[in-house]
């Protein structure tokens, strides 16, 4: 058979799997009578009351001299450990902005970072292929520098995202850019079972982000730049338990709802998803329209505790908030006083929903407390009100509260609540 012939039988080929793709495309469209928002407003739902009051910006995190990929908060809420180009992880101290450790990394081109479930170590991987683990507790060398304790080799391509198994220090998933997954015994070091690679079923372009069930620890979900999510059981390795389609572009993000039962995802197409994993059916799209043709890609979701709202961070510098059931926009946090300068690169809630914290190529992040629920304790629990030299800035100093993670914030004339100082103020 000759190369002409081939090239034909390869091109018709390719046009039978498109028209393939097409009709599946159209068989969901018609199982899906209604979305998630449609079926909201036919019974009377109305807008979650979120608004930037709600949402304030009471720390900002400077050390980086990169731009910060990669951010995740211990179970504990009070710790954030980030990545940067800078070739350096840093664990800070949310509650007062202090560094508690400064890694140097074997390879500064770093892409994404862990927090172990105990809170006592630290993973990270990149352009290395290779995913590293430091103790927190182990003693530093002559110069300084914490040691790597174990290292995670494998991979025959970059390591784009990791994660440990809820309540286990023992046991992390990484994913990467040779279309793998990968679940890792982290004490002997080796791998314990691959998802993808060979398996017909697995991606079939690099993947970039893992999420694992907090509800079951043995599924977890992988997006990839094949624009597709799959569903994966941590012991049946030779397959995908589901393929959800529907993007059209690659996956960046992907995160369990907090239920289990669902997950959203984001990708390169400008839209967040929500999806069910027992239908395998889309249930909402998340689309903000924009001025231009060009969607900004969408680089990072979370969801609330409760699930009512979706965070997305994209990469013209935007920081939506959905309300998931109608669909809606209810606040943009990058168009709020003190936002980031560059893109969102990564974001994340605090386990107990109070905080959110925004990592950026602006080299900084970002801490939000979520002050819905507590302004009625504001109110009561002041301990102490200065007057700043406006006489209209005024810092309330506000006592740790037993389930929230407390700063302190300025309140700017009657209503307005705001960061540290405001225009009439003295830079």
């Amino acid at each position: 058979m000759s190369v002409a012939e081939l090239k034909e039988r390869h091109l018709a080929a390719a046009e039978t799997v498109y028209s393939l793709k097409e009709r599946l495309k159209q068989k969901r469209l018609l199982l899906l009578d209604t979305d998630v928002a449609r079926y909201a407003r036919s019974q009377g739902q109305t807008r979650v009351s979120f608004g930037p009051t709600d949402l304030v910006c009471c720390r900002t995190l400077q050390g980086h001299t990169g731009k910060v990929y990669s951010l995740d908060w211990t179970p504990e809420r009070n710790r954030i450990v980030s990545a940067s180009q800078d070739g350096r992880l840093i664990v800070w101290n949310a509650l007062t902005s202090q560094k508690t450790h400064a890694i140097k990394l074997p390879c500064a081109w770093v892409m994404t970072c862990a927090f172990s479930p105990s809170g006592q170590s630290v993973a990270c991987g990149g352009l290395d292929s290779m995913c590293s683990i430091f103790n927190l507790n182990s003693q530093t060398d002559k110069d300084g520098n914490l040691p790597v304790s174990r290292v995670l080799g494998g991979h025959k391509g970059y390591v784009s995202s990791c994660q440990y198994v809820p309540d286990e220090d023992t046991h992390l998933i990484t994913a990467s850019g040779d279309q793998t997954c990968v679940l890792w015994d982290i004490t002997t070091g080796l791998r314990t079972s691959v998802f993808g690679g060979e398996f017909q079923s697995g991606h079939t372009a690099d993947v970039l982000s893992v999420s694992i069930n907090g509800s079951n620890s043995r599924m977890f979900i992988s997006g990839s730049c094949d624009s597709t999510v799959r569903l994966w059981d941590t012991r049946v390795a030779s397959r995908a338990v589901r393929t959800f389609h529907g993007h059209e572009g690659d996956v960046n993000t992907v995160k369990f709802f907090p239920d289990g039962h669902r997950f959203g995802s984001g990708s390169d197409d400008g839209t967040c998803r929500l999806f069910d994993i027992r239908t395998g059916q889309q249930l909402q799209e998340y689309n903000q329209q924009h001025d231009d043709n060009e969607a900004p890609h969408v680089t990072s979701i979370a969801f609330s505790t409760s699930g009512r709202l979706l965070f997305a961070g994209f990469t013209n510098g935007d920081c939506y908030v959905w309300d998931t059931l109608l669909a809606e926009v209810v606040l943009d946090l990058g168009k709020l006083q003190n936002s980031h300068d560059s893109r969102i690169s990564c974001l994340g809630l605090s386990a107990d929903g109070s905080a959110l914290c925004t990592g950026s190529w602006d080299s900084n992040l970002k801490v939000s407390l979520n002050l819905s629920g507590l302004l009625g304790g504001i109110e009561e629990s002041t301990e102490e009100l200065e007057t700043d030299s406006c006489g209209k800035c005024a810092v309330v100093v506000i006592p740790l509260h037993p389930n929230y993670m407390i700063f302190d914030v300025q309140v700017v004339g009657c209503d307005t609540i705001v960061v540290f100082s405001c225009n009439l103020c003295d830079p």
